[in-house]
């Protein structure tokens, strides 16, 4: 069996809507439909304070956004003593899921899902 390490960071506030083992069992299935190799993929749930400071410094734009993506695979990889990938971070706002999911009129848990596949899925190569 392909070992996917997933390393899950919650900020406190979100704790009480968001467990660890959520977002990493949904990266862990997005790894095993797009039969990904070994690797290890780091989630932050966060809000739009911390993910609009991200985007101001690493993509230029001054405004909270649902989802960051932070791919280690551009340039040279990193690869650890056990042949294990680190393919990035997916950074995610809670509050920015949140929003969106009652303006479409559905589950914060299906719009955060959502947001957690479209980031592996950057991180596995694909582009808009």
């Amino acid at each position: 069996m392909i070992e996917h390490d997933i390393l899950v960071s919650i900020e406190p506030k979100f704790g009480k809507h968001v467990t660890a083992d959520w977002p990493a069992a949904i990266v862990r299935l997005t790894l095993e439909m797009e039969k990904a190799g070994a690797c290890q993929v780091g989630v932050v749930i966060t809000g739009d304070d911390q993910i609009r400071a991200l985007n101001r410094e690493y993509a230029g734009e001054d405004h909270a956004t649902d989802v960051l993506s932070f791919s280690l695979r551009e340039g040279e990889q990193f690869v650890s003593p056990d042949d294990t990938i680190r393919l990035g971070e997916v950074v995610v706002s809670y509050e920015t899921g949140q929003r969106q999911a009652n303006d479409g009129g559905h589950d914060v848990d299906e719009e955060i899902a959502h947001l957690l596949v479209h980031g592996v899925l950057h991180l596995l190569g694909y582009d808009h």
